[in-house]
């Protein structure tokens, strides 16, 4: 499965997209797992101190945002589905 970063979470990361292995019942969660699994520095970026993700980054499944989503980040994501995370973005 491809995983896609953006902004400061692409440089922590050091490339726009990651490969992880995935099985077929895999939640956003367990990608955020997996990924910060390989590239621990992504953890304090991603999940709070209760190990939750945080409010303000963005977990995207197929273009929709997973916390609008029935299952939140217990969605389980196929494995040709298009997988973005990245902070929020301000400017104007």
């Amino acid at each position: 499965m491809k995983v896609n970063f953006y902004a400061t979470l692409r440089a922590i990361v050091g490339q726009k997209t990651v490969e992880i292995d995935a099985h077929p019942d895999i939640t956003a969660m367990d990608i955020v797992n997996k990924v910060i699994a390989i590239y621990p520095a992504l953890r304090p970026e991603l999940l709070d101190e209760n190990n939750r993700f945080h409010e303000h980054m963005k977990f995207f499944i197929n273009g929709r945002e997973a916390v609008y989503m029935d299952n939140k980040m217990d969605t389980v994501v196929q494995p040709n589905d298009k997988v973005d995370i990245f902070p929020p973005v301000g400017g104007g």
